[in-house]
C-alpha cells in the first residue's frame, strides 16, 4: 500500500531534513507511527498522501507513484484514495458540520455529490455522536466535535487508505475509545490500510505494527 525508497525531504524555510532509505506498508495493516517532537511523523504521513514531495527518491501509495505526480494529479489522487485525519483538522469555519464532511464531493470533478453521499454523511455523524449537529457551523464546536467531524470527513469517500495525525488527540477517554473501534471496524471491514501517528502509547496495543520515525535520519525540527 506504501512504498517510500530512497527518499530525501527539505522545507526551504528551514533547516529540517527528513531521511527515509526504506518505509513500507502492507495492504489491509493498521500502522502507528511513534517518535519524539521534531521527528518528522507528520512529514512521513504528508510524503505518503502526496502533500509533500521529495527532493530526491521514490514515493508509492496504492501501487502510484505519487512523487511523479502534478500537483492537481495529487490532489485527485488523495481524494480518490486516502481518508486524511489532520492534527489541526481543515475544517472551513464557514461552512455546516455537514457541509464539511461533504467537502470532499466538492473539491474534484471526479465525484459527483448525490443523496448516498449525504445519507452517508448523516450516519457517519450518527455513529460518532455528532449527528445532533449537522446543521452547526463548526466554529461553535468544541475541539472533540471538531476532531470527530474530520474523521467523518476522512471516512466519507470509503478510501482504501486512511492517514491519522493524532486521531484522538482531542477525545476525552470515552470518546477516544468509541473513535477508535469505528476507525478499526472500518479497516477491519473494508481491508482498508491505516497509518496514523500518535503520542499515546495506551493505543499502541490496537496496531498490527508500531514504527518509531526515530529510525529515520531527521535534522532541524519541523513537524510535530
Amino acid at each position: 500500500m506504501i512504498s517510500i525508497e530512497n527518499a530525501i525531504f527539505r522545507y526551504a524555510d528551514g533547516d529540517f531534513c527528513l531521511s527515509v532509505p526504506k518505509f513500507q506498508v502492507a495492504p489491509g495493516n493498521a500502522v502507528a507511527v511513534v517518535g519524539p517532537s521534531g521527528s518528522g511523523k507528520t512529514t512521513l504521513l504528508n510524503l505518503a498522501a502526496g502533500i509533500l514531495t521529495p527532493s530526491s527518491g521514490v514515493v508509492q501509495t496504492n501501487r502510484v507513484e505519487v512523487s511523479s505526480l502534478s500537483e492537481n494529479a495529487r490532489r485527485d489522487f488523495r481524494l480518490l484514495n486516502i481518508g486524511l485525519v489532520f492534527q489541526e483538522f481543515e475544517l472551513l469555519e464557514h461552512l455546516s458540520v455537514l457541509d464539511n464532511i461533504l467537502l470532499p464531493c466538492r473539491i474534484t470533478s471526479k465525484v459527483v455529490l448525490n443523496q448516498y453521499h449525504r445519507d452517508r454523511a448523516a450516519e457517519l455523524a450518527q455513529g460518532v455522536g455528532i449527528g445532533d449537529k449537522l446543521p452547526r457551523f463548526v466554529r461553535k464546536l468544541s475541539q472533540g466535535e471538531r476532531q470527530r467531524v474530520a474523521i467523518c470527513r476522512a471516512l466519507l469517500l470509503e478510501p482504501s487508505l486512511l492517514l491519522c495525525d493524532e486521531p484522538t488527540g482531542n477525545l476525552d477517554p470515552s470518546n477516544k475509545e468509541h473513535v477508535l473501534d469505528i476507525l478499526f471496524e472500518y479497516v477491519r471491514r473494508s481491508e482498508a490500510t491505516l497509518l496514523a501517528v500518535t503520542h499515546d502509547h495506551g493505543v499502541l496495543d490496537r496496531f498490527n505494527e508500531v514504527v518509531d520515525v526515530g529510525q529515520f535520519h531527521a535534522t532541524g525540527a519541523r513537524q510535530p
